[in-house]
């Protein structure tokens, strides 16, 4: 049996010497350590085994894996990228990848590009299409920039591109994979694309792999859509393009700053005002994988969206997200019903103003709270402080929180020690339950991973003395059924699942791995795994009151009143419960 390109690096390739080429590495026992490169750090957090072939920083940004995990963050590059890279390294040469799915794939890259010049000729020499670039023009996007972005117009006729590219030997099927053609419910194969100026969108290495289209013919018209975009795809994931990357990624880098804006045109007119920086998302929300792709780049990110209701909703989601992956964020502040495209082509000043002006996640949370709010009334001082008594719970470095508890007290006129009373209580809101429901589906998602990561943390201390399972085995039901059964192989002294699942086994293995280089006195390990069954009660509550609540807000659709009274001092009762725990 011939083993893959993947083991036979890892067979020649040790990863001491992979990673002693980037990072100083000093031995520790059967170990290495070092100063984690991947973020800023003044005690030694980055351990690598040699006996696992595998690294873990233990410190603040927890990222691990193997050799290939270690190149692509390294180096900044993809999966592939880092397989050739250590490929060089062993000396091994890469088999080539099945010619049929590549074959495919080549085609559709064709389709695409050949498409792309259909569109453009047909903006620069239809009578329609000049029509839409004079559009353009008057819209402020330049000459230059619509050649840039290899602007094109979609004729308004049912089968025009499809027979064009008929007539090149691609066949129908080849089209409908390219997103470019439909087939109606009569069997009748016609344009996806019609009577819409064109946006192509590209990937990182500049190749056509989708396309937006701009009502142009109907424009005026309010039952046809604004955008249609090329649907998912072996080519086209919305969840994973970020349009202009491809173009602003070195500008990201040098500058260590990433705009994010939300439209094509939006993003044309900021690069066409000089920030080459910037990138748009095209037809979905952010995505994690998307700022996993941008953190390559830059841990620094200006988010730009409209300020109108749907905008405030994707900037707040983009934020939660950004946050978690660590990013250094600040939210550009346009004027309601204003979008950067516009703000540009009437006075670019502006636009450069409000970059400059860009506020802290914080200070974009305070404006917005206070927005439009008359604090002299009793129960808009607590509205407003229930909104912003949540944003300030999460927040973890106590000066910093002191600081926007003190702001808070100062806006609202009320004394720092009432709003420090009230962060305390502070879980969930429970003003209007109605309204809460998304802010406890939030906390919920939170509690998820925050488990998930208890989870991690009492197998950790299990491998490190196994004979305090006897006090988890009492626990079990808070337990996913994967941890229940490492407990009980532990219990065993096996930890060899005969698994197939590699997650599982890099999962294990970098546990193993903490538990082992971890020192930890055993009455230490004892008190930290109480400390994490408390944790695990609190979700668990957590979790009741969420339940209650959506009961709650059902009930009051219901308008069935005794219901809501009763799950009401149900929901007291537990909430109680919650703060004698947690106190």
């Amino acid at each position: 049996m011939t083993s893959s390109p993947i083991d036979e690096i890892k067979s020649r390739l040790d990863i001491v010497d992979v990673i002693g080429g980037y990072v100083k590495l000093q031995k520790t026992g059967q170990n290495f350590r070092a100063l984690c490169p991947f973020h800023s750090e003044k005690t030694p957090s980055f351990f690598v085994s040699p006996s696992r072939q595998i690294w873990h920083c233990f410190g603040g940004c927890s990222e691990g894996g193997d050799i290939f995990k270690f190149i692509m963050k390294i180096e900044r590059v993809e999966f592939g990228d880092a397989l050739r890279l250590l490929a060089q390294k062993a000396g091994i040469e890469l088999k080539k990848e099945d010619p049929k799915i590549k074959d495919e794939r080549e085609r559709l890259y064709k389709i695409c590009e050949i498409t792309t010049k259909f569109f453009e000729k047909y903006l620069e020499e239809s009578k329609v299409g000049k029509e839409a670039k004079a559009y353009l023009l008057q819209r402020a996007i330049s000459e230059e920039s619509i050649k840039k972005w290899r602007i094109g117009y979609a004729p308004n006729t049912w089968k025009r591109l499809s027979n064009f590219l008929l007539s090149r030997d691609y066949s129908q099927e080849e089209i409908k994979k390219a997103g470019l053609g439909l087939s109606s419910e009569r069997g009748s194969f016609y344009d996806r694309f019609r009577g819409r100026i064109i946006f192509p969108i590209l990937d990182l290495n500049s190749r056509v792999v989708g396309f937006s289209g701009r009502v142009f013919v109907d424009k005026d018209k309010n039952d046809v859509a604004k955008y249609i975009n090329t649907p998912q795809g072996l080519l086209y994931d919305k969840g994973r393009i970020l349009y202009g990357l491809d173009k602003a990624k070195e500008e990201i880098r040098k500058k260590n700053a990433c705009i994010l804006v939300e439209g094509n045109t939006d993003l044309i007119m900021v690069h066409q005002a000089g920030f080459q920086n910037a990138v748009a998302v095209s037809g979905t929300a952010l995505t994690t994988y998307q700022l996993n792709i941008l953190k390559r780049y830059s841990d620094n990110l200006f988010i730009a969206f409209d300020m109108d209701t749907a905008g405030q909703t994707a900037t707040k989601r983009g934020i939660d997200l950004a946050q978690e992956q660590d990013f250094n964020i600040k939210i550009v502040t346009l004027p309601e019903g204003k979008d950067p495209a516009e703000i540009i082509s009437k006075d670019p000043k502006k636009w450069e103003k409000a970059l400059e002006e860009a506020k802290t996640i914080y200070e974009f949370y305070f404006d917005n709270a206070f927005l439009n709010k008359d604090i002299k009334f009793p129960e808009i001082k607590k509205e407003v402080a229930n909104t912003l008594l949540l944003v300030i719970k999460k927040i973890t470095n106590k000066i910093e929180q002191s600081y926007w508890i003190q702001k808070l007290a100062e806006r609202l006129m009320v004394k720092t020690e009432y709003v420090e009373e009230e962060l305390k209580k502070t879980t969930i809101i429970y003003s209007s339950v109605a309204s809460t429901i998304e802010e406890n589906k939030v906390i919920l998602e939170n509690n998820k991973s925050r488990k998930e990561m208890i989870e991690e943390r009492i197998i950790s201390l299990a491998l490190k003395s196994p004979k305090q399972i006897d006090i988890l085995e009492k626990n079990i039901i808070y337990f996913s059924s994967l941890t229940q059964k490492i407990l009980t192989n532990i219990k065993k002294g096996n930890l060899d699942f005969n698994t197939e699942d590699q997650e599982i086994k890099n999962f294990l293995n970098c546990l193993s791995f903490k538990a082992e280089i971890e020192e930890i006195e055993e009455k230490d390990i004892f008190l930290e795994i109480q400390s994490c069954l408390k944790e695990f009660q609190l979700i668990d509550t957590k979790n009741q009151l969420h339940k209650i609540s959506e009961d709650i807000k059902n009930a009051e659709q219901e308008k069935d009143f005794k219901k809501i009274e009763k799950l009401t001092q149900e929901f007291n009762i537990i909430s109680k419960s919650f703060f004698d725990l947690k106190n």
